[in-house]
């Protein structure tokens, strides 16, 4: 049984996201909060929540702000942010500002269901489509202090360790990844490790951000 928090503003998408929530996790605990401001009383009353799901644009949220509020008072609870916005930026933003997912409010009953139940079981997950999006209106100037892979750390990587980040960049988990390329997921996890010591990178998240805009056909060329 899972203890969920779902922070929105919006009486019928709460409803909706609720009856997603019991129809796969039958005797979970559903709170709900309307507010920036209840949604923090509540996650210091109950400290055992199993995750928050998180509205962007709900009072007091403030954008992003209100994301980093939350983490900073209680950092031991995992937040998913559910939202309207659709812009590649603000996702990746969110996951570098704490959130351990993105799920689009446009995403239909089946993608939500799949979403909750990578992030249950301890995965990051990012919508692919977006993720995948190159987009004019997506595409920002990189600002100085976002972290890029070098080259020369790209190069390090073998095809098959290439292939992985690539697909860990689209949000999957290892499960998916092992699937998709027909091995293991001992032999996936193995690559990660592999991939992040490569990278210079501490954790599956900054290897996500730092290969956001990578073009991987040219380095599987090779």
């Amino acid at each position: 049984m899972y203890k969920i928090l779902i922070a929105d503003d919006h009486p019928l998408f709460r409803e909706a996201i609720s009856n997603v929530i019991h129809t796969s996790f039958p005797d979970s605990d559903l709170l709900e909060a309307q507010t920036l401001e209840s949604a923090l009383e509540l996650s210091l009353e109950q400290d055992d929540l199993d995750l928050i799901l998180l509205d962007l644009n709900m009072p007091g949220m403030n954008g992003l702000n209100g994301l980093i509020t939350l983490r900073n008072e209680s950092p031991t609870i995992p937040v998913v942010i559910v939202s309207a916005e659709e812009d590649k930026q603000i996702v990746l933003q969110a996951i570098t500002y704490g959130a351990i997912g993105f799920i689009t409010k446009s995403s239909s009953r089946e993608e939500m269901t799949n979403a909750l139940k990578q992030i249950l079981a301890g995965n990051v997950y990012l919508p692919s489509d977006i993720i995948r999006s190159n987009s004019p209106e997506t595409r920002r100037q990189p600002r100085n202090d976002d972290k890029r892979i070098a080259p020369e750390m790209l190069s390090s990587l073998t095809r098959r360790q290439l292939l992985v980040l690539e697909r860990m960049s689209t949000g999957e988990s290892n499960k998916q990844i092992a699937y998709n390329l027909n091995i293991a997921e001992t032999t996936v996890k193995a690559h990660v490790s592999a991939i992040l010591r490569k990278l210079n990178v501490h954790n599956r998240i900054q290897a996500v951000l730092s290969a956001g805009n990578i073009d991987f056909s040219e380095y599987l060329k090779r």
